[in-house]
């Protein structure tokens, strides 16, 4: 085998001098790279570390809420009316999701049937790849949260939260409100005290890998803060039989809808605010806005007849009238300005109480036009009407009650009697607290409270003790609202019946019932307002579709109570009642 040599000195190439400055150059790049790699690594690591520190943090390091256990809702005896209970919410990684695998589909069957949802729903929300996180169904069941979890699919994870239970159902809905899916309260108390029930969530600082998994805590962890109980003025047995007693009665009559309120007559406090129609709480998935609204609070009427007895009060407290004063009521019908007001009836001469217990538009009428209307508007103002009822609620609304430098005599006339202001039902129970209180407004509360409330005073004490009687006649034999009547108390009551007003008109044969009254008659304990809007089965009378639901609220939360009986237990004789004017 022979061997090529090679002869380096024949090679022009190799036999040619590499000048010295191009192996300089070579070296003094490869110095500047080094010298480069030593800045750039100077600047991660001292001077922009904590820009990088910042960007490793965002891609592994996470702050975990750590939720606050919302506060309970509590009646005035302390039972429960809405509470927090662990609830499994369930989200996945699509990615990690092996869906194509028989096995891991069989799952995902089973995991569709488990939330109730159709399976193409569920293969809906996996169908992105893309992403790396999904909710797949909020706030289930624990105990079904650990079904889910014992499938064991891959990609397939869940949270824990809370959500919110309300053993009251509809009866306390419009009171307690509700919470949505990130526990926020959006009606009732759950919206007027959120940031009290809420709490302040805590937080702890982890390092997670890309599954989400926490790899190890960072930091200290900051406690989560619960909120606290919110104790109501609202009974919820007395909030369940008038609910339960509307719902009959709307039903009973073909209304459209009905309110109760309940007040404590010594210390102002809610006892119960029910509304009909109304809705679950706890499973709002065909809520609409009808059964939302919160008609005791947010709707405003012309109250009708259940004026009279503040008008008749004012002139009573002035000294222009008495109780046995006569007015001549004939024939039925006054005119003022033009426009015609009328009796149901012409009842002759009444006297004062007789003005009241016949209901009769044109004594009222007489009595108003001897006062100046700034003293009735004062009034008016001073037991409520006109003004936002200062009350912790969400939604309460002001009335109507327009200045009295504009009232014509034709509207300070129907004033007197119900037309031309309008209020809410709440409002109406709170302007009957000057009757109960000794001539004494007092403020209304949906708060628990020990205390007798601090009233202003409105009329004397002999007002309304003079007006108590003329509201016990009015409820009694010959009155209006003899269906008030009930077993063991005595009772005193308004009953009223207004037009309902569309547009600019009166629609004809649309009507809300009224009642609104006080028992027992000698010491109120309670006062009791009903509304019911457009009864269409015949009756629409106030005194015979309101009346009834008062007489049954009044009997069961003065037994609830533990009121004594202030009048002999005998038969109940309803004699012909004398329908009131609208």
């Amino acid at each position: 085998m022979s061997r090529r040599s090679v002869n380096y000195t024949s090679s022009p190439l190799l036999a040619s001098k590499t000048p010295l400055w191009r192996s300089q150059f070579i070296v003094a790049l490869v110095a500047l790279g080094f010298l480069g790699l030593a800045g750039r690594a100077a600047y991660v690591q001292v001077f922009g570390n904590a820009f990088f520190q910042r960007q490793g943090e965002v891609r592994f390091a996470r702050t975990l809420e750590l939720p606050a256990n919302r506060g309970r809702i509590l009646d005035r005896n302390g039972l429960i009316l809405a509470s927090s209970v662990p609830a499994a919410s369930i989200w996945a990684i699509p990615e990690d999701v092996e869906s194509d695998k028989p096995e891991v589909r069989q799952k995902l069957k089973e995991l569709a049937r488990l939330m109730g949802m159709p399976l193409p729903t569920l293969m809906a929300k996996l169908a992105d790849e893309d992403k790396t996180f999904v909710w797949i169904k909020r706030q289930l069941d624990w105990d079904l949260g650990q079904q889910i979890h014992a499938l064991g699919i891959k990609g397939i994870y869940q949270r824990k939260e809370y959500k919110r239970q309300y053993p009251e159902g509809e009866s306390a809905a419009h009171v307690v409100g509700f919470t949505n899916v990130e526990d926020h309260g959006q009606e009732g108390m759950e919206l007027a005290f959120d940031k009290e029930l809420a709490g302040k969530a805590g937080s702890r600082r982890v390092i997670k890998d890309r599954l989400g998994r926490v790899v190890e805590g960072v930091g200290a962890e900051v406690p989560p803060v619960d909120g606290r109980d919110m104790q109501l003025s609202i009974d919820s047995k007395v909030q369940f039989f008038a609910y339960q007693k509307l719902r009959d009665t709307v039903a009973e009559h073909k209304a459209k809808a009905g309110s109760v309120v309940v007040l404590d007559a010594h210390t102002g406090e809610v006892l119960a605010l029910a509304n009909y129609p109304s809705y679950d709480p706890g499973s709002r998935g065909k809520l609409t806005g009808e059964q939302l609204r919160n008609r005791a609070l947010t709707d405003v009427f012309e109250p009708g007849s259940t004026m009279k007895p503040i008008t008749i009060g004012l002139a009573l407290n002035s000294g222009r009238v008495r109780p046995e004063t006569v007015i001549d009521t004939t024939p039925g019908r006054i005119t003022i300005t033009g426009s015609t007001i009328s009796d149901t009836h012409s009842y002759g001469a009444l006297t004062v109480e007789g003005v009241i217990q016949k209901s009769s538009n044109v004594g009222t009428t007489k009595i108003a036009m001897q006062m100046p209307a700034q003293e009735m508007w004062e009034t008016f103002s001073a037991v409520g009407f006109g003004q936002k009822p200062q009350i912790a609620f969400p939604g309460a609304v002001t009335g109507r009650l327009r200045p009295y430098k504009t009232w014509r005599p034709i509207e300070q006339a129907t004033m007197s009697y119900g037309y031309g202001l309008s209020a809410s039902l709440f409002q109406m129970a709170r302007s009957y607290t000057v009757f109960a209180n000794g001539g004494k407004v007092i403020p209304a509360t949906m708060l628990k409270s020990d205390h007798a409330a601090v009233g202003v005073p409105v009329f004397s004490e002999r007002t309304a003790n003079q007006v108590r009687k003329m509201l016990q006649m009015a409820a009694g034999p010959g009155g209006t609202g003899q269906k008030a009547q009930t077993v063991g108390y005595s009772v005193g009551g308004k009953s009223g019946t207004a037009r309902k007003q569309i547009g600019k008109s009166y629609a004809t044969g649309k009507y809300r019932a009224w009642f609104t009254g006080l028992a027992p008659v000698d010491q109120p304990r309670i006062i009791v307002a009903v509304m019911i809007d457009e009864p269409s089965n015949g009756v629409f009378y106030g005194g015979a579709v309101a009346a009834p639901v008062f007489s049954e609220v009044v009997q069961q939360t003065l037994r609830m109570m533990g009121v004594a009986p202030d009048m002999a237990v005998k038969p109940l004789i309803v004699t012909n009642a004398v329908e009131e004017s609208l």
